[in-house]
């Protein structure tokens, strides 16, 4: 049996990122957004990432058993009490592995990171003065930082359409 999740620590944070993405995929064509499935990173790695975005025909594929080979661009994590795991084991694996774009919230800090891949390391992408995080990957993926922490979704999804429409 898996270990108990709290709704509000993980549950509602993971439902928000999943809604976030799902609503950007929903406006672009050609992207995939994946829920906690095994992802093959190689022989030895096979995480099972909150959340994820990838492009179909990308670095990512779908094999003939239906699991993810290959790196999406964008791996996400729910972090409560594994933020020492998500930002270090985890972090290194998804770096090694090319992982274009990790993001990590740390829902007991109130906190979100995001890191992007730049000559095999991983720098942290920070939110601009309006508090929104802007992909690098996928154009129009914009995150208001303050609102997702907040619960505003209503706010994240304006966010979001702003975004897209630029």
């Amino acid at each position: 049996m898996a270990s108990p999740l709290s709704f509000t620590t993980h549950g509602k944070p993971h439902s928000n990122i999943i809604t976030w993405l799902g609503t950007y995929q929903a406006a672009i064509a050609g992207l995939e957004v994946g829920v906690e499935p095994t992802v093959r990173l190689g022989d030895d790695n096979e995480p099972r990432p909150d959340a994820f975005l990838f492009r179909i025909g990308g670095n990512a594929q779908i094999d003939a058993d239906g699991y993810i080979t290959g790196a999406p661009e964008l791996i996400a994590e729910i972090a409560a009490s594994t933020v020492s795991y998500d930002l270090h084991s985890k972090k290194l694996v998804y770096e090694h592995n090319g992982v274009k774009e990790y993001m990590v919230w740390w829902t007991l800090d109130c906190q979100i990171d995001w890191f992007i891949l730049e000559n095999g390391e991983y720098q942290k992408l920070e939110p601009d003065d309006s508090g929104i995080i802007r992909s690098r990957e996928f154009g129009g993926l914009w995150l208001n930082v303050n609102a997702i922490l907040q619960n505003d979704m209503s706010a994240v999804l304006k966010t979001l359409q702003t975004g897209i429409a630029s």
